[in-house]
């Protein structure tokens, strides 16, 4: 089940699935986030905003607007 970016607690894994139509799609495409990429939350500001993303052990920091147009299926550790 997909959830969006923004809503993934800190420690979880994650891989990319969509991201949704924006000005910033082909922004964000270019940073690594492409569909099937695979992601770690690190950590988020205190009030949620910005979010430490891992991404090919690179860390990107993502503003909440654009976290919530990034569509995400979380890996639990069973899977990962």
């Amino acid at each position: 089940m997909g959830q969006i970016l923004s809503q993934i607690k800190n420690g979880e894994s994650a891989v990319v699935r969509a991201i949704l139509e924006s000005s910033l799609k082909v922004k964000l495409m270019e940073m690594g986030l492409v569909e099937g990429k695979k992601l770690e939350i690190l950590y988020r500001a205190p009030f949620g905003d910005p979010i430490a993303v891992d991404i090919d052990g690179y860390v990107l920091s993502l503003r909440r607007d654009e976290a919530q147009l990034i569509e995400v299926e979380v890996q639990n550790s069973a899977t990962s």
